[in-house]
Formats: structure tokens, sequence, C-alpha cells
């Protein structure tokens, strides 16, 4: 799945969120999911893709990653849950295509 994706993952339902922008969704997924390397998602067990948005550019991604992590906590929230009301773990979906 190579393509421009903004993304939330999440150590849990309601959980410490994690806000990214990526040109290549299933490896950072699986870099996050596997703490492969040192940072926030490692230290806070940030494991579950739990939204993602594919975008047609990483301007695009990153412009909207911005605007996201800017929203209070509660919109982030029904972002997931317009989708993803039961908060599973996305990442075995994409890494099938």
């Amino acid at each position: 799945m190579k393509q421009p994706a903004v993304y939330i993952m999440a150590s849990r339902r309601n959980g410490t969120l994690y806000i990214g922008a990526t040109s290549d969704l299933v490896k950072r997924c699986y870099e996050h999911r596997n703490d492969v390397v040192e940072g926030f998602t490692r230290r806070y067990r940030v494991h579950d893709l739990v939204w993602y948005e594919l975008h047609g550019t990483m301007v695009s991604a990153i412009s909207r990653e911005k605007a996201i992590k800017e929203w209070p906590r509660k919109w982030k929230l029904r972002l997931i849950e317009d989708t993803n009301r039961r908060w599973r773990d996305l990442y075995p979906d994409i890494v099938d295509h």
C-alpha cells in the first residue's frame, strides 16, 4: 500500500493516540507494532491502527495530519468512531492488499 496516508494508532479504545502521515502505511504500521523505532509509540505501547485516510500526495497527507493534530481530543475520537465504532485493529485489513 505505497500511497500517501494519514493514520491514527491507539494503545486501546479511548487510550493514547498517535497521529502520523506516511507514504507506506503497511511498512509504517509494522514499525509501530513491532517497536522498530524508539519513540512515542514504543514508550506508550501504541500499536493498533484504528483509522486511516489515503491521499493523492504527501503534501495533502501532511496538511491533513497537521490539521487533525490540532483538533480537540473529542473530535479525534469521533473521527475514529465514525468509521470504526469498535476500535478494531485495521492492520490485518491493509496487509492483505
